[in-house]
């Protein structure tokens, strides 16, 4: 009891804060010039990407298949995801204040995490898109329909956005007194509640439980949908027809692997187990240079994207 009378007389005396202030990157001028340049150029290359790849698959009639359309989904939403964080991050470099409000931090955080999850379903559809096209390529165009493909694309944004307002909701509830310093370079769940001056055990129980669904569901079913890829290729007798079926899963996988391993890194364990250094580092990679990738790997292991995007240069381009 004489605890919890300190603890609360201890939190009488503190001043409840609603401003943060985003520590970023310290570093020098030359470092700060070397960083904002860095990722200057990642934001306006994964922008442009991803608007070529919605372009080009919007376009392009041979490209109207389910494969694709989730595909623009998932630029669409890259291009969203690293707006949440960057663009505030390049105007934090040279403004005096790198303060954001509560308001603005919790804003930001929702719609970060929204879109994370919202990745991890569509994922999960791509993946299952892929296993009914190598698994039962008869029965895919009966399966696969225009109304199918619109309903599983409204259940991952729909998941994603309702899934975070849960864990936005427990943590908007929490009491922060300081320090209000984020040693960040956007407000992450992790450095958030660990400016708490209040219980954050249900908010942390609560970020955690949905953090291994949205994450370990969407990645069982990855699994679930390569293992019989995988088992069906290996029965095939055609060695022409295991590499065309291979070459339609390469770029995806690809992109679950670099998603999901730096994703579950991150938020599926426990909050205090690494350095905030350390989460900076391996945020960088998943919130800023794997949606730049993603368009890359898309383009560079897919030929049908490939044969188009040189189609539509020779004829911009005739000579």
């Amino acid at each position: 009891s004489g605890k919890a009378e300190g603890t609360q007389y201890g939190m009488k005396n503190q001043t409840t804060i609603n401003v943060f202030i985003l520590l970023g990157f310290s570093c020098g001028l030359q470092g700060q010039t070397v960083l904002f340049l860095v990722f200057f150029v990642t934001y306006v290359v994964t922008i442009t990407e991803n608007a070529i790849i919605i372009f080009v698959v919007k376009n392009n009639h041979h490209l109207h298949k389910p494969m694709y359309y989730f595909l623009g989904n998932l630029s669409f939403l890259e291009m969203w995801y690293i707006s949440v964080t960057l663009p505030r991050f390049l105007f934090g470099f040279w403004s005096q204040s790198k303060s954001m409000s509560f308001s603005s931090c919790m804003t930001q955080l929702y719609f970060f995490i929204s879109l994370m999850c919202t990745e991890c379903v569509l994922l999960a559809v791509m993946a299952y898109d892929r296993f009914l096209a190598v698994c039962h390529p008869l029965r895919y165009a009966a399966i696969m329909t225009h109304k199918l493909c619109f309903q599983l694309s409204f259940l991952s944004w729909a998941g994603g956005f309702s899934i975070s307002l849960v864990k936005v909701f427990f943590i908007s509830r929490l009491t922060f007194c300081g320090p209000q310093v984020i040693n960040h370079f956007f407000c992450d769940i992790s450095p958030v509640l660990n400016l708490s001056c209040t219980d954050i055990s249900l908010a942390e129980t609560v970020d955690f439980a949905l953090a291994l669904v949205i994450l370990l569901v969407p990645l069982l079913i990855v699994v679930f949908s390569y293992g019989c890829i995988v088992s069906t290729v290996l029965c095939m007798p055609s060695a022409q027809g295991r590499r065309k079926a291979i070459s339609t899963c390469t770029s995806h996988f690809s992109v679950v692997i670099i998603f999901f391993s730096a994703t579950l890194f991150m938020y599926a364990r426990p909050r205090r187990i690494h350095p905030f250094n350390l989460n900076k580092v391996v945020s960088i990679f998943y919130a800023v240079f794997t949606p730049a990738l993603n368009p890359l790997i898309y383009c560079l292991r897919n030929k049908e994207v490939k044969q188009v995007l040189r189609k539509m240069i020779s004829t911009s381009c005739p000579a």
